[in-house]
C-alpha cells in the first residue's frame, strides 16, 4: 500500500487537534522518512513558554532525535500550516528534502517574504494546498472561539 500526501497530512491534523486539547494553536507537523512517520510534533508556545515550540520545530527535533542526525536530506514535512520565516529557515539548516503544507499563512507564512525561494533549501521540493480546507476550518474555529 503506497501512502500520500493526504494519509500524512491527516496524521498532521491528529497533531494540530492534540496543540488544541492544549489550547495551544492547533498546527501539528509529521515528519516522513522511508513512508513511515519518524517524528511528531504539535504547537507548544504557550504550556513551554516559548515562542520557538512550533510543531516544525518540534517535530524537526524529534527527527534528528530518532535518525540521530541533524539532516533531513530524505524526509519529507507534512505541516497543517504554511511554515513562519523561522520554521522554513530551519527546514532549510536540515535539508529537508520536501515540504508540504495545508493552509497557506497570508500573514506570516514564509512565501511572503521577497526572497522566499531563497529561505528554503535549493533541494527541497514544496507542495502546498494539501487538505486546505481541513487545515483552515481548524485554525479558523479555533481564533473564532478566542474572539
Amino acid at each position: 500500500m503506497v501512502l500520500d500526501d493526504e494519509y500524512f497530512m491527516r496524521a498532521a491534523l491528529t497533531e494540530a487537534k492534540a496543540a488544541l486539547a492544549l489550547d495551544e494553536v492547533p498546527i501539528g507537523a509529521v515528519i516522513v522518512a522511508g513512508g513511515k512517520i519518524i517524528a511528531r510534533g504539535h504547537n507548544l508556545v504557550e504550556r513551554l513558554n516559548d515562542v520557538t515550540a512550533h510543531a516544525e520545530m518540534m517535530a524537526f527535533t524529534a527527527a534528528a532525535q530518532s535518525l540521530g542526525g541533524k539532516y533531513l536530506k530524505d524526509c519529507t514535512l507534512y505541516v497543517t500550516l504554511e511554515p513562519c520565516p523561522m520554521c522554513a529557515g530551519a527546514a532549510f539548516w536540515s535539508q529537508l528534502s520536501r515540504l508540504v503544507f495545508g493552509a497557506a499563512d497570508p500573514k506570516r507564512g514564509f512565501s511572503l517574504l521577497e526572497d522566499s525561494k531563497k529561505i528554503l533549501h535549493p533541494g527541497t521540493e514544496v507542495r502546498s494546498g494539501v487538505l486546505e480546507a481541513d487545515c483552515s476550518a481548524l485554525l479558523k474555529d479555533y481564533f473564532r472561539s478566542k474572539r
